[in-house]
């Protein structure tokens, strides 16, 4: 049969995915921003994201028979407080998204079975990459192109009715499928998550400096923190969601029932912190 877009999305939800958009594969509008944070030096260490560049500009880098980009949300936000919201400084703060099991091997799991689908019911024969945080893809600016949501001022990709906390992958191909409509700005006014940075990462709206940002410190920094950042790192011994728990589209975002993503128990419950035991950090934690 002719596979069609709805049918994809059809197919995507079966298998887990909370959201499905296609874009088409075409150079980004926001190639040059990116080209232009990058020469700034705002990676930091992730030297992988200066290497890759410009391969990131279009998806035709990856895949040059590439004419559609299906982009898929996988929502893995859980029914636990923000960390904003816990007092106790004795709790060990661990970013949201890594409570569960390893997003990349369950989203990539299902990302092979929707291509393999997609091969035994499309009548042509076509090519395919899939990658899930995985590739040289600039995956918010496509799922944006592909009406998943918007990109925030903190960065983030933000869905109208899942907020922004979302696991975000792709199945580039070769299929003319067709396209979403891009998703707008719905940001207006509001500067909340600038103004909640501890360490004031954002140099202007949508902008980051990863070099300040505390996931970058705490997961992506392989020598020393700056003594600079000791005070503002807190509690906080991997990643940091302050900049989406204080956005308003997340304050009544759904709950995922997903087992993939209920927190381990290592991460639920008190932690505490004790010594140190990271080069250059300030806290170290147990469960």
């Amino acid at each position: 049969m002719l596979l069609t877009s709805s049918a994809v999305k059809r197919r995507a939800s079966e298998l887990g995915f909370d959201l499905c958009g296609i874009a088409a594969a075409a150079e980004l509008p926001e190639a040059a921003a990116f080209a232009e944070w990058v020469a700034k030096g705002y990676a930091g260490e992730m030297h992988y994201l200066v290497r890759s560049a410009d391969k990131r500009a279009d998806v035709r880098h990856v895949l040059p028979t590439a004419r559609s980009v299906i982009v898929l949300g996988t929502l893995y936000n859980v029914d636990r407080p923000y960390s904003t919201e816990i007092t106790d400084p004795r709790r060990a703060l661990v970013s949201r998204y890594a409570w569960g099991d390893d997003y990349h091997e369950v989203i990539r799991r299902r990302l092979d079975a929707l291509v393999a689908w997609m091969r035994e019911a499309s009548d042509e024969t076509f090519d395919a990459r899939a990658y899930v945080d995985t590739g040289p893809v600039q995956e918010r600016a496509y799922a944006q192109q592909a009406g998943l949501g918007w990109i925030g001022k903190n960065t983030c990709l933000i869905n109208p009715d899942l907020g922004s906390w979302l696991f975000l992958s792709e199945v580039i191909c070769s299929l003319a499928l067709e396209p979403d409509e891009r998703g707008f700005d719905r940001c207006g006014t509001c500067t909340l998550c600038l103004e909640a940075c501890p360490t004031g990462a954002f140099v202007e709206p949508g902008v980051m400096d990863a070099r300040r940002c505390l996931s970058y410190l705490t997961i992506e920094l392989k020598g020393d923190v700056p003594g600079e950042w000791h005070h503002a790192i807190g509690a906080h011994v991997y990643g940091c969601d302050i900049c989406q728990e204080v956005c308003p589209w997340n304050h009544s975002a759904p709950r995922s029932a997903d087992p993939a993503w209920q927190p381990r128990p290592a991460f639920d419950g008190v932690t505490t912190i004790t010594t140190c035991s990271r080069p250059g950090s300030t806290r170290s934690w147990r469960g």
